[in-house]
């Protein structure tokens, strides 16, 4: 290497990472200190002069519906364990070292915590793959459509089958509450508007007319009965007061009557899907 092109690498390194200080000699102490007050103090100071990288690192992932924010205290985090593990001894610088710590907390952060659901390792990887991949041939290619599955596939070689689970994930990330207001809607109707909701009520229309028939046949005292007491709601007691009849005496009628409507239309094979209550 001429000492034009020497000079000119640490330049260039410098241009490319102008928050990478000078901290080679306060590594150096560090791994020297025993554990107390003073190494923590020290440790500290590397962590704040490191952290303008870690910083760069996590506004890598800003766009990734992470708050920066959230973001930035686990690249932290990753700061704070790369200064502790680092071994100035083994002759690699800390940059290096550092630069994978704290990128691997902010995926271990995406694959753990980040996901709005429970999604598989496999098909997290396989989003992430997908993803890569897409990008790679929108850039390589330039082309002006969304490349096919085929294409995808072999470029990152994968199956098929492996790219549709990847770009179905890609979509997973977020959830969306179902209290949000439709798009373009200005009457402030949410996604629960739009769901369909069990009408129990057909069941109950069935029912009365799988009834109906059968009340007819009944004697005209019974009609009389069971429309007071189901339908007028009076007590057993006052419809014997009304009748001249004891309440036991109404109460069998009752029960009679009912048992009778039930056994006619569980009869009749048309009646298979109207289910009558005693």
């Amino acid at each position: 290497m001429t000492p034009m092109s020497a000079a000119s690498a640490p330049a260039r390194a410098r241009r490319r990472h102008d928050d990478a200080p000078d901290t080679a000699a306060d590594f150096e102490r560090l791994a020297a200190m025993p554990a107390g007050p003073d190494r923590e103090a020290l440790a500290e100071k590397l962590v704040e002069a490191w952290l303008p990288m870690a910083h760069r690192l996590a506004r890598r992932y800003r766009n990734r519906g992470e708050n920066l924010e959230d973001l930035e205290q686990v690249a932290a985090l990753g700061l704070v364990k790369a200064v502790d593990r680092y071994d100035p001894h083994r002759g690699g610088a800390f940059e290096p070292y550092a630069i994978p710590t704290i990128v691997g907390e902010l995926k271990r952060h995406f694959r753990d915590c980040s996901w709005d659901l429970h999604v598989p390792r496999r098909v997290q990887e396989l989003r992430n793959k997908v993803r890569a991949t897409i990008q790679e041939i929108a850039t390589t290619e330039g082309a002006d459509r969304s490349p096919t599955v085929a294409q995808v596939a072999q470029t990152a070689g994968l199956s098929e089958e492996d790219v549709l689970t990847g770009m179905e994930a890609i979509d997973s990330f977020r959830s969306l509450s179902l209290d949000a207001e439709l798009a373009r809607a200005d009457d402030g109707y949410s996604l629960a508007d739009t769901l369909g909701r069990p009408e129990t009520r057909y069941e109950t229309v069935i029912a009365r007319e799988a009834v109906k028939p059968c009340l007819h046949r009944l004697p005209e005292r019974e009609q009389h009965i069971l429309y007071l007491r189901f339908f007028r709601d009076m007590t057993q007691t006052r419809i014997a007061e009304e009748l001249g009849i004891s309440q036991m005496h109404v109460s069998r009628l009752i029960t009679r009557s009912c048992r009778a409507i039930r056994n006619q239309v569980e009869a009749d094979p048309r009646n298979e899907q109207a289910p009558v209550a005693a």
